[in-house]
């Protein structure tokens, strides 16, 4: 593949790919309802571990850029079972975040039309909060993004780049004037995370937390076509921080404006509510346009990296060959791309089974964030042993690839297993329903245990190398 991105390109794609107006315009309110009037503080809080993990990335990309990113990293340093694993549940999660993400992007499209008192098509009365119609106009745009991605990374970058800068000038623009319009009392109390009312507001809100900062490690998939290494860690960093900045800001003015019940109760369609609140319109509009285009960029950015991800893993033949297949003229891995985006299809389809849009994204987000928990954890345990050397021979530079993500994976490891927990015991029976515990654990546990058949036959049927230690 071919090495056309810098710095700026990384950092676009990991941006994208943690699709800040996304998490700020459908997740605070979720986090609202768990933790009350701190998000500051729940940001901050998460932010530390993730800060931590994203040392140990870095320093593994420095030393291996591979499409496979911790798929490679893991199984090379740990264990082929486990780096397969942490392979197989990042791409699961990716397609059921597509899955959701797509639907997502038919209720903004849906919200604007009604904003703009188009309120039926052909005599069917649309709904923002529909499952069907929300899924069915998103799968339009995912298709048209996953053909851009087939064009090639250089357009997709731009375009990214150009969704980015709009994003951030509305979030920027109305949080902004949020902070001073807004006539909520300000309290240090909303950055201090001890005033959380209780532990397992702070597992839940911690996971929701983490999964808002998910993504920024797209960009080290891509590190085979970024022309230095560095340049991928760097990129990745500066997505972070960026996110840092623009939650504790969006954290802010959201209480500032909204009661907490009105912030609670709005859930997905936080941003909007926010918006109306603060401007009349055709202004309201824009937060609305910048979540769907945030949307939009957050579906390309996902089938990117989970492509090349599969291609890496059908170099090492842990998968069929089909993965491996590049475009002749543009160079990406088109077939692997058109695949993937099959597959989210399908689930996004089946989704329909939940009936409103805002059940949906709390089912999907709590089970992405549990597995997100423990492949970062996976990846900085990996970094951790890969440099432990670095304790002896450059203390500093192992405190940043070896201590801090030791203490990042514990701290993540421990509020998605006091999460699983929690799940187990607040049920008695299954229900398909995103407020069962047991319907959300269930997920959890599939998504991993369904790998667990595909690397017994890469094992013992395809024989790969990446199982038997001859893995390039």
């Amino acid at each position: 593949m071919r090495r056309s991105l810098g710095l700026l390109d990384g950092a676009a794609i990991a941006a994208s790919s943690t699709a800040a107006t996304s998490s700020i315009g459908i997740g605070l309110g979720l986090m609202a309802g768990v933790v009350g009037l701190h998000l500051p503080a729940i940001m901050l809080l998460a932010f530390l571990p993730v800060l931590a993990i994203a040392g140990g990335y870095g320093r593994l990309n420095v030393s291996e850029p591979d499409a496979g990113s911790s798929y490679r990293w893991v199984g090379r340093t740990l264990n082929p079972w486990l780096g397969f694993l942490t392979g197989w549940v990042n791409t699961v999660g990716t397609v059921v975040f597509m899955a959701y993400t797509t639907t997502v992007t038919g209720s903004s499209i849906i919200q604007l039309l009604d904003q703009a008192r188009v309120r039926s098509v052909a005599g069917l009365r649309l709904d923002a909060d529909s499952t069907v119609q929300c899924t069915l106009l998103g799968l339009v745009v995912l298709v048209g993004a996953a053909l851009v991605a087939v064009r090639g990374l250089d357009l997709a970058a731009r375009l990214q780049k150009a969704l980015l800068v709009f994003e951030y000038v509305v979030l920027l623009g109305f949080c902004g004037y949020g902070l001073f319009a807004g006539d909520q009392p300000f309290s240090l109390q909303w950055y201090n995370p001890f005033d959380i009312p209780s532990f397992d507001a702070v597992a839940q809100g911690m996971v929701l937390a983490v999964f808002c900062y998910w993504g920024f490690e797209s960009v080290f998939s891509v590190g085979e076509e970024v022309r230095d290494p560095r340049d991928a860690s760097r990129g990745g960093t500066i997505a972070l921080v960026a996110m840092l900045l623009l939650f504790l800001l969006a954290g802010t003015a959201f209480q500032r404006v909204l009661p907490l019940g009105e912030l609670a109760d709005n859930g997905a369609h936080g941003l909007t509510w926010f918006g109306s609140r603060l401007a009349g319109q055709p202004l309201a509009a824009l937060p609305l346009i910048a979540l769907m285009f945030s949307a939009v960029a957050s579906l390309q950015s996902s089938v990117i990296p989970t492509a090349r991800g599969m291609y890496a893993m059908g170099r090492d033949r842990v998968l069929g060959p089909v993965w491996t297949r590049l475009h002749p003229r543009h160079s990406t891995p088109a077939a692997g791309t058109l695949l993937i985006t099959g597959v989210a299809v399908a689930l996004a389809l089946a989704s329909i089974a939940i009936p409103t849009v805002t059940d949906l994204i709390s089912a999907a987000v709590n089970a992405i964030g549990i597995v997100v928990a423990l492949y970062y954890a996976l990846t900085a345990v990996a970094a951790a042993v890969r440099f432990r050397h670095l304790l002896r021979t450059a203390p500093l530079e192992g405190l940043r690839a070896v201590v801090g993500p030791l203490l990042g994976a514990a701290a993540l490891l421990a509020v998605g297993g006091y999460l699983a927990r929690t799940f187990y015991t607040s049920a008695d029976h299954f229900e398909l329903s995103a407020d069962n515990g047991w319907f959300e654990l269930t997920v959890v546990i599939l998504m991993i245990v369904s790998g667990l058949p595909a690397a017994a036959w890469a094992r013992w049927r395809r024989r790969s190398p990446y199982f038997l230690g001859d893995a390039r």
